[in-house]
């Protein structure tokens, strides 16, 4: 692979892409280097992209001309996910987007069908909320190049609701919280033959599984609250098998605000990657959930408006047994934001970290108080520096 990309150009300015350093127990690796993305390196070749392009109709191509971009690079990670952005030298063309899926992966080579699977879903959701979105839509890819395991999308227009509400009071953003419900709800309604098969459910077991193995390293470094995080999934784990359930639909699998769009009179959802059969419960506690990540300067007054805007437009008409499970999934979502998206190099992840279990602790007294079951006491409480949060 690295001499494939100093072959095309894209290695300048190193003579290799990736070094082992030992004694540091450090390794490095440089884009387009990626084992598992194999395509990876013809992707950032400006060459290739501009034939990709020309090949699948995305960009113009006649006799007299072919459109000629350039390459930027939005996400690198290696081994998990890339997304290249391109955009046109010609004015007259449109920025394509390139989000790129694993091709090598060990025992199970060739993981192209994710490719497809992506495309797949993003375009039935698409063709779902333009019948049915009431002016929101869902982001609509342009092409699948199966060769390639890449799927091209158009530029979104806007800006992320989480940038958007940041710069706006609560209630000016109310109308975009309500219209993102009232989009949910829609998906949740979409027939299932209709977005083809998704795989098996995920259930509220397999959400639990999750979280305690993004967990694992809270216990070595914070063990007051490793042990607040194991009590709390024991906990919900019990009081939803006292729940009335529902049977799976379709799901975004990943609602949160930066995967939502807003623009004068439009709104739009992107990032159907982790679509499936789930419990509709799961997509509405996440929403919430990623509210307070969001915003945890917000006082408990103005996130309470926040959800209630939102559940305007999600929940007339749906059960109200939906509404309760969807606050045991909101308690488990901040869970796994305060494991998976507060990042430990951050100077406050000890107390971030903290404050999000502490509010899912309060989530969960709160919906235990308001079914009259028992509140559970100190023996889950968390560390004093979080609880000013709750």
């Amino acid at each position: 692979m690295q001499a494939e990309a100093v072959g095309r150009g894209v290695a300048a300015p190193f003579r290799q892409l990736m070094a082992d350093f030992s004694e540091w127990t450090m390794r490095v690796w440089v884009s387009p280097l990626d084992a598992r993305f194999t395509q990876l390196v013809r992707l950032s070749d400006p060459q290739h992209v501009r034939v990709l392009l020309a090949n699948t109709g995305v960009a113009a191509s006649d006799q007299h001309r072919t459109s000629e971009y350039t390459i930027r690079f939005l996400k690198y990670r290696p081994g998990k996910r890339h997304v290249l952005r391109y955009d046109p030298l010609d004015p007259g063309d449109e920025t394509v987007f390139a989000k790129l899926y694993i091709v090598e992966d060990g025992a199970r080579a060739f993981r192209r069908e994710d490719a497809a699977r992506a495309f797949r879903v993003a375009s039935k959701a698409a063709d779902w909320l333009a019948e049915h979105g009431n002016n929101a839509s869902c982001l609509r890819p342009l092409a699948h190049v199966v060769e390639d395991a890449v799927v091209l999308y158009p530029r979104v227009v806007g800006r992320p609701l989480s940038d958007y509400y940041a710069e706006r009071s609560i209630g000016s953003v109310a109308p975009w919280l309500k219209r993102t419900g009232e989009a949910l709800c829609s998906l949740h309604q979409m027939p299932l033959e209709l977005v083809g098969p998704l795989g098996p459910p995920h259930d509220f077991a397999a959400e639990i599984r999750l979280i305690a193995k993004k967990s694992g390293h809270i216990p070595a470094l914070l063990p007051q609250v490793g042990s607040a995080i194991g009590a709390l999934l024991d906990r919900a784990q019990e009081l939803h098998e006292r729940l009335p359930q529902e049977p799976p639909t379709f799901t975004h699998g990943d609602l949160k605000s930066e995967h939502i769009w807003v623009a004068p009179g439009r709104l739009t959802l992107i990032d159907f990657d982790t679509s499936h059969l789930a419990d509709p419960a799961l997509d509405v506690g996440c929403f919430l959930a990623d509210c307070q990540f969001s915003h945890p300067a917000y006082d408990q007054a103005g996130l309470e408006q926040m959800h209630e805007s939102f559940l305007a437009g999600y929940a007339p008409g749906v059960p109200k047994e939906r509404l309760i499970r969807a606050r045991l999934y909101e308690a488990m979502e901040l869970v796994k934001c305060a494991v998976r998206r507060v990042q430990l190099f951050e100077h406050d992840w000890a107390s971030r970290t903290a404050a999000l279990v502490g509010r899912a602790q309060a989530v969960l007294n709160d919906l235990q108080f308001a079914l009259v079951m028992p509140r559970y006491t100190s023996a889950t409480t968390i560390p004093e520096e979080s609880r000013e949060l709750q």
